[in-house]
Formats: structure tokens, C-alpha cells, sequence
């Protein structure tokens, strides 16, 4: 293993704004993009924030998956982090780009554990 673990940090943007409203709907969205990663899921917490948004995490025994939706602007920031090599972070931040119908992203991956931090963007729709 070259790393202790990969960190993808996305920035999503023009995302459907009821579904970023919508805490149940974005749970399920998390359990199955560390689901469809291979991850194993371990605990849940989201909360719905008043009038809109909201926050939560998904704790996998690789790490986490977390999001920060505001849907007044359309956006949502979330990060996939998963330690080892076993696990390809992307592919669950892929599926949450998708699921959100996020028309632009910009992400980010950090690799862990391997000193001082160097940030290339990656991609953007």
C-alpha cells in the first residue's frame, strides 16, 4: 500500500435542488454509494436543518462518506475518504454525483498518510 488511505473531496454543483433537500433520499443515496464501493457500512447519522439543507455521515469500516447540502444554491460538498487500497473512493463519489443529477463537479483526491499534502484537481464535468 503506497498510502494510508485516499481522500476525494467534490464539489457539486447544479444539483437537483428537492433531492438536496431531502434527508431520507440523500441517506439511501450514501448507503448505496459505499455499498456499490464495496464498503461495509457501520452507522448513519443525518440531519435535516430548517428551513433547508442538510448534513450527515456514513461510517464505514474504511473510513467515512460525508455531505453538506445547500439547496438554495444548488450545491452540495462531500468528501469519500476510504483507508487502504482495497476501495476506490471515486466510484462512490461518482454514484452520489450521479444520483444528486449534479450537472458540474470539481473533485479533488488527497492521498493520506504519506506526508506533507499535495492537491491536483482531478476532474469537472
Amino acid at each position: 500500500m503506497d498510502t494510508m488511505g485516499r481522500h476525494v473531496i467534490a464539489e457539486l454543483w447544479d444539483c437537483n435542488i428537492d433531492k438536496l433537500n431531502d434527508m431520507n433520499l440523500i441517506e439511501q443515496i450514501f448507503v448505496d454509494a459505499a455499498l456499490k464501493a464495496g464498503a461495509e457500512v457501520r452507522e448513519v447519522a443525518f440531519h435535516k436543518f430548517a428551513p433547508q439543507g442538510v448534513s450527515g455521515v456514513v461510517i464505514i469500516s474504511e473510513s467515512h462518506l460525508t455531505i453538506h447540502s445547500f439547496p438554495e444554491h444548488g450545491y452540495a460538498s462531500i468528501d469519500v475518504y476510504t483507508c487502504g487500497d482495497r476501495i476506490d473512493p471515486n466510484v462512490a463519489a461518482q454514484y452520489i454525483a450521479d444520483a444528486l443529477e449534479s450537472k458540474m463537479k470539481e473533485t479533488v483526491e488527497v492521498p493520506r498518510g504519506m506526508g506533507a499534502v499535495q492537491v491536483n484537481k482531478m476532474n469537472t464535468l
